[in-house]
């Protein structure tokens, strides 16, 4: 996936977009002030500069469906694993609720269900029926849309076709307003997003990179450079 930044506004369709899709229950204000609200995406905000002249910019936050990922090697029951399509994925009926996982996530993207999931009326009637619906004690995280990866798959197989290029559509890269965000096989030298990443390598990052998680998301941003140096 491809974030660009400098499209980003902040506006968080991608977190809306996510919990309906995904099936992500509502906690209430009480558990949120305890910091147990449930979303797989945060917005993240920073602000650069000095006072008058601040600007601030936003971050989407979710599993970076790390490579080296340190969340799978501490998992005592293997409920965090590698796919064979290089996605980070969480087996909830072999979760126990142990937390190691998240307490080994370097980006604090890992939510755990302290009660059984609730949605007040009519929300429940949106669920999606493609998704499970995760009991308490479990760990979730982002699986970037993994029914839509299959169900994408599985057409084309049909269809006896390949996959196209921006077929497959996370829910948040769908719902982005901005079209910040990008979805495709990186390692793909004609895909999109690989040609963004190659085309503005001069503003590319990825979090925590020397951590060697080897994450999969890529962020796009302007580098700012003071008036001072420009001068």
């Amino acid at each position: 996936m491809v974030i660009d930044l400098d499209r980003c506004t902040g506006c968080s369709a991608c977190v809306v977009a996510c919990n309906a899709e995904n099936n992500i229950a509502t906690v209430g204000d009480e558990q949120c002030a305890r910091g147990r609200n449930m979303q797989w995406i945060h917005v993240q905000r920073f602000y650069e500069g000095e006072y008058p002249n601040v600007t601030a910019y936003h971050a989407p936050m979710m599993c970076q469906q790390c490579g080296n990922a340190p969340c799978e090697s501490v998992c005592p029951v293997f409920a965090s694993s590698h796919s064979e399509d290089g996605l980070n994925q969480q087996v909830y009926n072999r979760c126990i609720g142990t937390r190691f996982c998240a307490n080994n996530c370097a980006y604090h993207v890992r939510v755990f269900n302290f009660y059984e999931p609730y949605w007040p009326s009519p929300l429940e009637q949106q669920l999606n029926p493609d998704v499970t619906v995760r009991g308490a004690g479990v760990m979730e995280k982002c699986t970037f849309c993994v029914q839509r990866i299959r169900r994408a798959t599985l057409d084309a197989k049909v269809e006896k076709r390949k996959l196209i290029d921006g077929e497959l559509r996370p829910a948040c890269v769908q719902a982005c307003p901005a079209h910040a965000m990008f979805f495709g096989e990186l390692t793909d030298k004609s895909s999109l997003v690989n040609k963004l990443w190659e085309e503005n390598a001069q503003r590319s990052l990825r979090v925590l990179q020397e951590k060697n998680t080897q994450p999969n998301v890529i962020y796009l941003k302007r580098v700012q450079v003071p008036e001072t140096d420009v001068l």
